[in-house]
């Protein structure tokens, strides 16, 4: 069996650079030990899987795979299916609903041809005691440690975020799907941040758009201001337009196609 596939650089407009994902459209599910098994071979981050939703124009179903596991939410493979969509499959409209285990996500295109994905808001909240592991695994102290579906370790500066060595075993051991480390930016950029996940088989993300679902309604209230520009500062880097609208959050990057190509698979 031939599956069509695609590699996307999300979240940024330049080849080489951003988060690079795999993306499959399909017309019936695989087995889950398949898809995995795909996402594992592909090495990325994430692989994303979607299908169209019977009856619905517009409207498509999706699952996203790190080489690990399964996750129940991703940003930059979000985008990327919708890239692939409006760029090589023929999408029509400029707005489309992906449906998944966090529930309908919509993404528009926008006359400047950035994309913008609409998520849930994911607000963190203070912390009793540092989890064992965070500290070690950081090889630094952040000034606070606040937690959502991930951990967020709050620097002074975008030198201290952008300095990290992670030790990754130490990190194995924070019970959180991810830890992100994040600080104020400067200039145009509000804030930065890095993100860490080798629980779910990714040491380092190189832009993590469901990061900034908790990321967003923090540096908001802190800054005082809903409409937010960060700067992912890892090796590859990225840029986010971010915006917050009451319990959602609008993340809005650009996208760029690597790879074209058909896996075999059976």
């Amino acid at each position: 069996m031939l599956l069509p596939l695609y590699q996307v650089d999300a979240f940024t407009d330049t080849l080489f650079a951003g988060n690079p994902a795999a993306v499959c459209p399909l017309t019936a599910w695989l087995p889950a030990s398949i898809m995995q098994a795909i996402a594992a071979e592909n090495n990325l981050a994430e692989t994303a899987f979607f299908l169209p939703c019977e009856g619905q124009e517009g409207e498509y179903e999706i699952r996203w795979f790190t080489p690990a596991v399964e996750v129940e939410l991703c940003g930059h493979a979000t985008l990327a299916s919708a890239h692939v969509l409006l760029r090589h499959l023929n999408f029509k409209g400029d707005a489309l609903t992906f449906h998944s285990k966090s529930g309908p996500l919509r993404v528009s295109r926008h006359a400047s041809g950035r994309l913008t994905l609409d998520f849930p808001s994911r607000p963190p909240h203070p912390l009793d005691a540092v989890p064992e592991g965070l500290l070690n695994g950081l090889g630094a102290t952040p000034q606070q440690v606040l937690a959502g579906p991930d951990l967020v370790a709050l620097f002074a500066s975008a030198e201290e975020v952008t300095a990290l060595q992670p030790d990754q075993a130490a990190l194995l051991q924070v019970p959180y799907r991810g830890v992100i480390a994040t600080a104020p930016g400067s200039g145009q950029v509000d804030f930065v941040s890095r993100f860490f996940g080798p629980r779910v088989g990714v040491p380092e993300d190189p832009v993590t758009g469901s990061a900034h679902t908790t990321l967003v309604p923090y540096w908001a209230e802190r800054l005082g201001k809903t409409e937010l520009r960060a700067r992912q500062v890892s090796p590859r880097g990225g840029d986010l337009w971010c915006k917050l609208r009451q319990d959602r959050v609008l993340i809005s990057g650009y996208a760029v196609t690597y790879l074209k190509g058909e896996i075999e698979v059976g």
